[in-house]
Protein backbone atom coordinates (compact mmCIF):
# COMPACT_ATOMS: atom_id res chain seq x y z
CA UNK A 1 0.00 0.00 0.00
CA UNK A 2 2.97 2.59 0.46
CA UNK A 3 5.56 3.32 -1.81
CA UNK A 4 9.09 4.95 -0.74
CA UNK A 5 9.41 8.61 -2.06
CA UNK A 6 11.31 8.82 -4.86
CA UNK A 7 12.96 12.27 -3.51
CA UNK A 8 12.45 12.08 -0.22
CA UNK A 9 14.51 9.48 1.96
CA UNK A 10 12.38 7.47 5.16
CA UNK A 11 9.60 9.22 3.61
CA UNK A 12 6.29 6.08 2.40
CA UNK A 13 3.31 7.68 0.63
CA UNK A 14 0.38 6.04 0.53
CA UNK A 15 -0.79 6.09 -3.32
CA UNK A 16 -3.44 3.57 -3.04
CA UNK A 17 -6.52 4.40 -4.95
CA UNK A 18 -8.98 4.66 -2.33
CA UNK A 19 -6.77 6.60 0.15
CA UNK A 20 -5.78 9.56 -2.91
CA UNK A 21 -9.57 9.31 -3.72
CA UNK A 22 -10.91 10.30 -0.05
CA UNK A 23 -8.05 12.57 0.19
CA UNK A 24 -9.24 14.36 -2.61
CA UNK A 25 -12.67 14.74 -0.92
CA UNK A 26 -10.54 15.77 2.65
CA UNK A 27 -8.96 18.88 0.49
CA UNK A 28 -12.24 20.45 -1.61
CA UNK A 29 -13.52 22.87 0.32
CA UNK A 30 -17.06 22.07 0.27
CA UNK A 31 -16.50 19.22 2.24
CA UNK A 32 -18.33 20.53 5.64
CA UNK A 33 -16.73 19.54 9.20
CA UNK A 34 -18.72 15.87 9.59
CA UNK A 35 -17.56 14.36 6.29
CA UNK A 36 -13.89 15.92 6.80
CA UNK A 37 -14.00 14.15 10.54
CA UNK A 38 -15.31 10.81 8.63
CA UNK A 39 -12.64 11.15 5.90
CA UNK A 40 -9.89 12.15 8.38
CA UNK A 41 -10.58 9.05 10.60
CA UNK A 42 -10.77 6.50 7.68
CA UNK A 43 -7.55 7.46 5.69
CA UNK A 44 -5.51 7.16 8.91
CA UNK A 45 -7.43 3.54 9.48
CA UNK A 46 -6.38 3.16 6.20
CA UNK A 47 -2.58 4.20 6.54
CA UNK A 48 -2.38 2.64 10.27
CA UNK A 49 -1.63 -1.13 8.22
CA UNK A 50 1.52 -0.12 6.70
CA UNK A 51 2.82 1.51 9.77
CA UNK A 52 2.46 -1.04 11.79
CA UNK A 53 3.59 -4.20 9.57
CA UNK A 54 7.01 -4.73 11.63
CA UNK A 55 4.89 -4.39 15.16
CA UNK A 56 6.66 -7.21 17.24
CA UNK A 57 4.30 -10.47 17.37
CA UNK A 58 4.62 -13.81 19.33
CA UNK A 59 2.65 -17.08 19.21
CA UNK A 60 0.09 -18.31 21.48
CA UNK A 61 -1.93 -21.26 21.91
CA UNK A 62 -5.83 -20.97 21.45
CA UNK A 63 -9.08 -22.57 21.75
CA UNK A 64 -11.46 -22.37 18.14
CA UNK A 65 -14.80 -24.14 18.38
CA UNK A 66 -13.11 -26.74 16.53
CA UNK A 67 -9.76 -27.89 17.37
CA UNK A 68 -6.45 -25.99 19.00
CA UNK A 69 -3.92 -24.33 16.94
CA UNK A 70 -1.49 -21.47 17.65
CA UNK A 71 -2.00 -18.19 16.79
CA UNK A 72 -0.19 -14.71 17.03
CA UNK A 73 -0.35 -12.00 19.04
CA UNK A 74 1.37 -8.50 19.49
CA UNK A 75 4.07 -8.72 21.30
CA UNK A 76 4.76 -4.89 22.74
CA UNK A 77 2.42 -2.04 24.30
CA UNK A 78 1.54 0.28 21.87
CA UNK A 79 1.07 3.81 22.17
CA UNK A 80 -0.63 5.93 19.91
CA UNK A 81 -0.46 10.03 20.63
CA UNK A 82 -2.23 12.50 18.54
CA UNK A 83 -0.95 16.09 18.58
CA UNK A 84 -4.03 18.47 19.74
CA UNK A 85 -5.82 19.24 18.86
CA UNK A 86 -6.30 18.18 14.98
CA UNK A 87 -4.36 14.73 15.78
CA UNK A 88 -6.97 13.58 17.30
CA UNK A 89 -9.08 12.85 14.23
CA UNK A 90 -6.54 10.99 13.19
CA UNK A 91 -6.18 9.21 16.41
CA UNK A 92 -9.58 8.14 15.88
CA UNK A 93 -9.44 5.67 12.98
CA UNK A 94 -6.13 4.12 14.21
CA UNK A 95 -7.73 3.38 17.74
CA UNK A 96 -10.66 2.47 15.43
CA UNK A 97 -8.44 -0.42 14.02
CA UNK A 98 -6.40 -1.18 17.21
CA UNK A 99 -8.39 -0.32 19.94
CA UNK A 100 -5.74 -2.60 22.23
CA UNK A 101 -3.32 0.38 21.41
CA UNK A 102 -3.25 3.13 24.49
CA UNK A 103 -3.38 6.35 24.16
CA UNK A 104 -0.91 9.71 25.22
CA UNK A 105 -1.47 13.88 24.18
CA UNK A 106 0.15 15.88 23.55
CA UNK A 107 -0.81 19.45 23.02
CA UNK A 108 1.41 22.08 20.96
CA UNK A 109 0.01 25.59 19.72
CA UNK A 110 1.61 27.36 16.25
CA UNK A 111 2.48 30.73 17.57
CA UNK A 112 1.33 32.65 14.10
CA UNK A 113 3.94 34.92 14.31
CA UNK A 114 7.02 33.07 15.01
CA UNK A 115 5.41 30.03 13.78
CA UNK A 116 7.58 28.59 16.48
CA UNK A 117 5.33 25.47 18.68
CA UNK A 118 4.14 26.10 22.53
CA UNK A 119 3.81 22.99 24.49
CA UNK A 120 0.74 23.60 26.76
CA UNK A 121 -0.16 19.67 27.32
CA UNK A 122 1.86 16.74 27.84
CA UNK A 123 0.00 13.54 28.88
CA UNK A 124 1.77 10.36 28.43
CA UNK A 125 2.10 6.93 29.61
CA UNK A 126 4.90 6.56 31.74
CA UNK A 127 6.33 3.12 30.10
CA UNK A 128 6.90 4.48 26.35
CA UNK A 129 9.62 2.33 26.35
CA UNK A 130 7.66 -0.47 25.86
CA UNK A 131 6.63 -0.57 22.24
CA UNK A 132 6.10 1.17 19.49
CA UNK A 133 5.07 4.63 19.62
CA UNK A 134 2.92 6.09 16.59
CA UNK A 135 2.44 9.75 16.96
CA UNK A 136 -0.15 11.66 14.32
CA UNK A 137 -0.99 15.16 12.91
CA UNK A 138 -2.43 15.64 9.79
CA UNK A 139 -0.54 18.53 8.45
CA UNK A 140 3.60 18.07 8.78
CA UNK A 141 4.02 22.09 7.99
CA UNK A 142 7.36 23.89 9.02
CA UNK A 143 7.92 20.49 11.15
CA UNK A 144 8.55 22.36 13.81
CA UNK A 145 5.68 21.08 16.40
CA UNK A 146 6.52 17.58 14.89
CA UNK A 147 10.15 18.38 16.09
CA UNK A 148 8.98 19.24 19.44
CA UNK A 149 6.71 16.20 19.48
CA UNK A 150 9.13 14.04 18.96
CA UNK A 151 11.66 15.74 21.30
CA UNK A 152 8.82 15.35 24.15
CA UNK A 153 7.98 11.78 22.94
CA UNK A 154 12.26 10.87 23.65
CA UNK A 155 12.90 12.53 26.89
CA UNK A 156 9.63 10.26 27.97
CA UNK A 157 11.35 7.40 27.39
CA UNK A 158 10.39 6.52 23.91
CA UNK A 159 12.84 4.59 21.75
CA UNK A 160 10.57 3.21 18.22
CA UNK A 161 8.72 6.08 17.30
CA UNK A 162 6.92 6.31 13.90
CA UNK A 163 4.92 9.43 12.35
CA UNK A 164 1.64 9.13 10.62
CA UNK A 165 0.32 12.60 8.66
CA UNK A 166 -1.77 12.86 5.94
CA UNK A 167 -0.28 15.85 4.44
CA UNK A 168 3.46 17.19 4.44
CA UNK A 169 5.57 19.99 2.93
CA UNK A 170 9.03 18.99 1.53
CA UNK A 171 10.43 21.62 4.22
CA UNK A 172 8.71 19.85 6.86
CA UNK A 173 9.94 16.69 5.78
CA UNK A 174 13.71 18.06 5.71
CA UNK A 175 13.40 19.02 9.39
CA UNK A 176 12.06 16.27 11.12
CA UNK A 177 14.61 13.90 9.23
CA UNK A 178 17.29 16.28 10.08
CA UNK A 179 16.29 16.03 13.99
CA UNK A 180 15.44 12.31 13.46
CA UNK A 181 17.31 10.59 10.78
CA UNK A 182 16.25 7.19 11.01
CA UNK A 183 12.97 7.83 11.66
CA UNK A 184 9.65 6.58 8.68
CA UNK A 185 7.38 9.37 7.51
CA UNK A 186 3.85 8.16 6.66
CA UNK A 187 1.57 10.71 4.30
CA UNK A 188 -0.77 10.33 2.13
CA UNK A 189 0.42 13.68 0.16
CA UNK A 190 3.75 15.60 0.22
CA UNK A 191 2.31 18.31 -1.22
CA UNK A 192 4.49 21.56 -3.46
CA UNK A 193 5.95 23.66 -0.45
CA UNK A 194 4.87 25.66 2.57
CA UNK A 195 3.48 29.66 1.70
CA UNK A 196 4.40 32.88 3.39
CA UNK A 197 2.08 32.51 6.35
CA UNK A 198 3.75 28.51 6.67
CA UNK A 199 0.59 26.96 5.46
CA UNK A 200 0.96 23.61 3.15
CA UNK A 201 -0.31 24.69 -0.30
CA UNK A 202 -2.31 23.13 -2.30
CA UNK A 203 -2.75 21.89 1.34
CA UNK A 204 -6.11 21.39 2.82
CA UNK A 205 -6.04 24.54 5.12
CA UNK A 206 -6.63 24.65 8.89
CA UNK A 207 -7.18 20.88 9.59
CA UNK A 208 -8.37 21.74 13.36
CA UNK A 209 -10.87 24.17 12.53
CA UNK A 210 -11.96 22.09 9.73
CA UNK A 211 -12.64 18.93 11.80
CA UNK A 212 -14.11 21.22 14.49
CA UNK A 213 -16.33 23.61 12.39
CA UNK A 214 -14.37 26.47 13.89
CA UNK A 215 -12.97 28.53 10.74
Amino acid sequence: MGTPHADLPGVIIFDHPLIQHKLTHLRDRSTSHRPFRALMAQIAGLMVFEATRSLPTREIDIETPLERMRGTHLAAKITVVPVLRAGLGMAEGVLEVMPEAREGHLGLARDEETLRPIVYLRKLPKDLDAGPVLLVDPMLATGGSAVEAMKLLRDAGARDLRFLCIVASPEGVHRLRAAEPNLTIYAAAVDRELNSRGYIVPGLGDAGDRLYGTG
